[in-house]
């Protein structure tokens, strides 16, 4: 498998680690009254992909190119991760991807990552394994933080699947930006309000996402 195959297949969103029952917190945003239409979808994704995108992929490649260990990436992970569903959403599809990873490359030591990585963290020591440059493992994470979430808006509101694939084509240059500078170093900003809205999403009685 070259690269630039398996830097497409794990950015697939049919790739069985869970992610498609998670919304990053778009469902809760709908619900909220935040994003009604592609225009507001539109700026929910650029925000999400600017703050947790950026993080979550930074702290992809640091572990990708050795600059943090598995166990100091995790800590990073949680310390940049206030709200605690949303570190919970994260180790489920941390889980999701390191089961994958042992399947994929049975022969590669994976005992580093434990049970539940961090999705970040596993998508790292993924990207490594498949032979991705830190910059692509970290591209992969922000184009799955991306389409994950334009993806779940896509089914809550009944848009037209060919409106929002035309505005993931449009904030692809985004993408390429926000990991670029991922792989430079860890990021360590925030958001407030997706916090919130990821907590309140679990609070919440039978979302139809798990995140």
């Amino acid at each position: 498998m070259t690269p630039l195959t398996a830097l497409l297949t794990l950015a697939d969103s049919r790739l069985p680690t869970g992610g498609h029952v998670h919304s990053g917190g778009v469902e809760e945003a709908i619900t909220s009254g935040l994003v009604t239409n592609l225009e507001t979808l539109r700026a929910y994704l650029i925000r999400r992909v600017r703050t947790q995108g950026l993080v979550a992929a930074s702290l992809a490649a640091a572990v990708h190119a050795g600059t943090l260990s598995v166990a100091v990436a995790d800590r990073e992970t949680d310390a940049r991760t206030p709200a605690p569903a949303a570190r919970a959403a994260s180790r489920a599809q941390g889980r999701g991807l390191a089961r994958l990873a042992r399947r994929v490359w049975p022969d590669h030591d994976w005992t580093a990552l434990g049970r539940t990585p961090h999705l970040a963290v596993a998508s790292g020591a993924v990207g490594a394994a498949a032979g991705l440059s830190p910059e692509q493992t970290a591209l992969s994470v922000v184009y799955t933080t991306m389409t994950g979430s334009a993806t779940a808006a896509q089914r809550l509101l009944a848009l037209d699947p060919g409106d929002v694939a035309a505005l993931t084509f449009a904030l692809g240059p985004l993408c390429d930006d926000v990991s670029s500078t991922a792989a430079k170093e860890p990021a360590d900003l925030s958001d407030p309000l997706l916090d919130v809205l990821s907590q309140r999403h679990s609070e919440r009685e039978r979302p139809l996402f798990a995140s």
